[in-house]
């Protein structure tokens, strides 16, 4: 008999189970005498597509025409969307692992089977459980569950080696079932058996839990049951056509079992779909553990690792693959192609010949479960393994004549996005000056093939170009000449990687969980992507009522370097500009959208102090005689700011204006919204007052200090030098502050009296940016995020577990601070650590995720934010052009912009699309 396969759901077992599978662990491969004749068929890996990863095994998987139903082994029921793979549900399904899926031909119904002894009737639209459908029998774990659509009848196969069906199209007119028989009510031969003195464990009162789902309880008449079906583990079922009879509306049931045998039922109408007349496939004592079907031809995958290829029509074994060094545990087939997962973690592919075409490593351990689907052109095949996730392999490369998509289509943005991540276009960087210029030239290809008027805008000093494309909108409005300017860049920030924190290669974009992760694909390269697909959308379509230009720079995590030069000199060959619009940044956390209507700008200056001796050695040198630099450095920052972290500087604050009652109102909707879905945040009041701290007040930052000499604790060093920025907030002029700042360093440098030397030098400006949150731009946005995103009166997951929340701020001496904490992009969305793998979290006792629910009075609108950071380009093209400018945030907060892990959310990419989409179209007719 067959290993009992339900021991996957103990994990010490199943660790024992996966110890037992060595073969091809190390990667070699052993193929078949088919495999090796071959050459003509070159073996090829499929791409991975994307991965979503669970806390538990997955035991069995279903797809629809939209979505991924997995199985676990806790016994949850997991739903991924198809079309960003982010998580959509997850019930507590079974007290037992999830051992086999059904989805009914009508895709409305789907059948769970488990380890609990029940198979559970969900509808697909609502997951309200329908049905759950037990027998009096101790059956054991139930391997597997058929639905025939016609007949209206469930069949199972169980460990007990029977199979028992049920007649739903019965279910009004039977009595009610006595509960008492129910599988959770009996006693268990171990756990239930009597001890020392005839005692038994306490059981509790009661026992709700199979009650948790609702539905209508069925239990399955005794004359539904054949007993001893096989002899051995009823493992895998299929239902077929005619496969007996000469009826071509009668159906076959085709069980495998752990005897090593197939049958074939015929189902009797006449009889509520009773099972009659096996036929018997006999090709040894391997246990049949996994069959898949094409027409008449049958293929059982068996312990060992062989599939066997039986003709139906002749019942006769045509032949016998040796397809694995492991046991087969799933099959598939679809595009002529039979996909085979192994219990070593290896998938094959093999062709109508039975060659192997294709074998790669797609799971850590076993492969338990697999499917080949289809979704909107792309032909996937999903595995599952108890490596607790769900693999999507891109198999397109197995269609012949595969679906025309479109050049527009998302799988196309996608391929596009994860080309443009694969320049490493690192504009900090000497070494990356070839990637940058190579990335701007595909991107100006890209442009090309969607229709653009392109050129490439060179900056001085040999900086990396800006990219300039033009689509020429249709000649249809009243006002001609009305033009919409999208900014962006290409350039990203540095990620070497060499502290290997990144769970992926940083160049190369994979999809994990629903979000793609990749250097550059929210800082900025996704959201351009977004823009561009959005025009190209309307192009194709022409419903583009204006131009658009784009001007993608290559230096703007370097300060734009050479761009405002490089924008004047082009002037001419952009033209007038009507709105500008631009996409760099991110929500306050991760459910709420927003819009920014304003920015810090920033002076980025460096500080040197310097002496005339050489660096010295503090015990030789060291005395109150000498005017030590760092020490005159320190003295002299110290003066910059008070204790309350005020700015020093002399009218500093004069020309900043009171907050208006409208800006008020404003910020008290962003904090009241954001507590109500994280009350840990604590006071509204404090995160106003964070919140203005952040976006509306000037603030001062050392940014480090540095030294000459050896890095040892007894050098004097020579130089001193301090970087140092200032954020501004509008209404504040940058160049009469930078002028400020070196006169007040000047002046308290002097009173010093130190015989050291000062140089001030201003490294980077940038100006503060305030927009129009009531003009036709920011309407518009407003009126295309509504429309997109719906109403956030709804239940949203988050991203992050609460148990990484902290509540308090804690000193060193373990005591609480009495200072609360502001507000931060990571408090904001619930303490993400940026390693989040969004992972189907289960943090209550039955493996419910968490949810926040946001009452339906909840705004629909956006939150009009502003931002502390600086985007040096968007108030010099206001000027420029004379044109209003708006900010679209693209991300969520926990984006890990700058940092390691950077990703972007499928759903936000799609969605910023469409929005981008239906501004560029209504905006020029407002």
């Amino acid at each position: 008999m067959a290993p009992l396969l339900s021991n996957l759901r103990i994990d010490s077992q199943r660790t024992l189970l996966a110890n037992t599978y060595q073969g091809d662990s190390d990667g070699s491969i052993d193929l078949s005498d088919q495999e090796r004749n071959s050459a003509q068929d070159p073996i090829k890996e499929p791409a991975l597509f994307h991965k979503v990863k669970n806390q538990r095994s997955i035991l069995a998987l279903v797809v629809s025409d939209s979505k991924i139903y997995a199985g676990t082994q806790g016994g949850e029921l997991l739903v991924w969307s198809l079309e960003t793979y982010e998580l959509l549900s997850t019930v507590a399904a079974h007290r037992g692992s999830i051992l086999c899926l059904f989805l009914s031909s009508n895709k409305k119904l789907l059948f769970s089977s488990a380890g609990d002894a029940i198979v559970n009737v969900w509808c697909t639209n609502t997951l309200d459980r329908l049905y759950s459908i037990y027998s009096t029998y101790d059956v054991g774990d139930i391997f597997c569950v058929a639905y025939s659509d016609s007949l209206q009848t469930v069949y199972l196969g169980a460990q007990n080696t029977s199979i028992q069906w049920y007649d739903l199209s019965q279910k009004d007119t039977r009595p009610a079932p006595n509960l008492d028989s129910h599988p959770s009510q009996r006693n268990h031969r171990f756990f239930d058996s009597k001890g020392p003195g005839g005692l038994t464990t306490p059981r509790a009162t009661s026992s709700p839990g199979f009650r948790a789902h609702g539905g209508q309880n069925l239990e399955i008449e005794k004359e539904h049951i054949i007993q001893y079906a096989h002899y051995g583990y009823v493992y895998c079922m299929l239902l077929g056509g005619d496969l007996i009879s000469s009826d071509a509306d009668e159906q076959t049931l085709i069980s495998g079992g752990g005897d090593g045998v197939i049958k074939l039922w015929r189902l009797d109408r006449t009889t509520g779909g009773a099972i009659r007349h096996p036929i018997f496939l006999e090709s040894g004592d391997n246990s049949i553990l996994a069959m898949t079907l094409d027409g008449t031809v049958l293929y059982s995958g068996l312990l060992g690792g062989d599939i066997n290829v039986w003709d139906l029509d002749t019942r006769q074994l045509i032949r016998r693959v040796k397809a694995h060094t492991a046991d087969v545990l799933t099959l598939a087939f679809g595009h002529g192609l039979i996909f085979s997962g192994g219990a070593n973690g290896f998938a094959k592919k093999f062709n109508s010949r039975y060659n192997c075409v294709s074998r790669w490593k797609a799971h850590d351990e076993l492969i338990l479960a697999s499917a080949v689907a289809s979704y909107k052109g792309r032909e996937i095949y999903v595995t599952g393994g108890n490596d607790d996730c769900v693999a999507i392999w891109d198999i397109r490369d197995c269609v012949k004549q595969p679906k025309k998509t479109s050049i527009t289509s998302n799988e196309q943005l996608l391929e596009s996005l994860s080309r443009l991540v694969s320049y490493r276009t690192v504009s900090s960087k000497s070494e990356y000056a070839e990637d940058c210029r190579r990335g701007a030239s595909w991107l100006r290809g890209l442009f090309k093939q969607f229709g653009a008027d392109t050129e490439m805008l060179n900056t001085e000093d040999g900086m990396n170009p800006v990219v300039f494309a033009r689509f020429r909108g249709q000649k249809k409005l009243s006002t001609p000449g009305r033009k919409i300017l999208f900014y962006g860049h290409y350039d990203v920030i540095a990620a070497e990687n060499e502290q290997q924190k990144w769970i992926v290669d940083p160049f190369t974009m994979e999809g994990k969980n629903g979000y793609l992760y990749g250097r550059g694909v929210s800082d900025n390269k996704g959201p351009i992507l977004a823009a561009l697909y959005a025009v190209a959308d309307l192009v194709s379509e022409q419903e583009l009522n204006s131009d658009v230009v784009f001007l993608i720079e290559g230096e703007e995590e370097c300060g734009s370097r050479g761009f405002e030069r490089a924008i004047k000199m082009n002037k001419h060959i952009i033209g007038d500009v009507d709105w500008i619009l631009l996409a760099n940044s991110y929500w306050l956390d991760d459910d709420f959208p927003c819009l920014t209507y304003g920015l810090r700008g920033v002076i980025h200056s460096t500080v040197q102090i310097e002496s005339d001796h050489p660096d010295l050695h503090s015990g030789v040198d060291g005395s109150h005689l000498i005017d030590e630099p760092l020490k005159d450095m320190v003295l002299l920052l110290a003066t910059l700011t008070g204790g309350d972290g005020q700015i020093n500087l002399p009218g500093f604050y004069d020309p900043i204006l009171p907050i208006t009652q409208v800006e008020k109102e404003r910020y008290d909707l962003i904090s009241n919204t954001l507590l109500l879905r994280n009350p840990s945040l604590g006071d509204a009041a404090n995160l106003t007052a964070s919140f203005k701290a952040r976006w509306r007040e000037p603030s001062l930052t050392i940014h480090r200090i540095n030294t000459s000499g050896p890095a040892n604790s007894t050098i004097i060093p020579r130089v001193a030098s301090a970087a140092l920025s200032i954020r501004l907030v509008p209404h504040q002029d940058t160049m009469t502050i930078q002028k400020s700042l070196r006169e007040y360093l000047d002046k308290m440098f002097r009173t010093l009296h130190s015989s050291n030397s000062l140089t001030v030098n201003i490294d980077h400006l940038a100006e503060p940016w305030l927009g129009n949150p009531d003009n036709q731009i920011f309407k518009t946005l407003e009126e295309a995020i509504m429309e997109v995103w719906g109403s956030i009166g709804q239940e949203r997951r988050g991203s992050v577990s609460a148990s990484k929340i902290s509540l308090s701020k804690r000193l060193t001496n373990g005591s609480a601070s009495p200072k609360p904490s502001p507000a931060t992009s990571s408090t904001l969305t619930r303490g993400s650590d940026h390693f989040s793998q969004a992972t189907a979290e289960s943090n209550s006792p039955h493996g419910e995720m968490q949810q926040y629910f946001f009452p339906s009075q909840m705004p629909v609108k956006p939150l009009y934010i502003r931002e502390g950071g600086s985007i040096p380009a968007i108030r010099f093209l206001e000027k420029e052009f004379n044109a209003p400018a708006a900010h679209l945030p693209c991300g969520q907060a926990s984006d890990s912009a700058h940092l390691d892990n950077e990703r972007l959310r499928l759903s936000n990419l799609y969605k910023s699309r469409a929005i981008l989409r239906k501004v560029f179209r209504e905006l020029p007719l407002r």
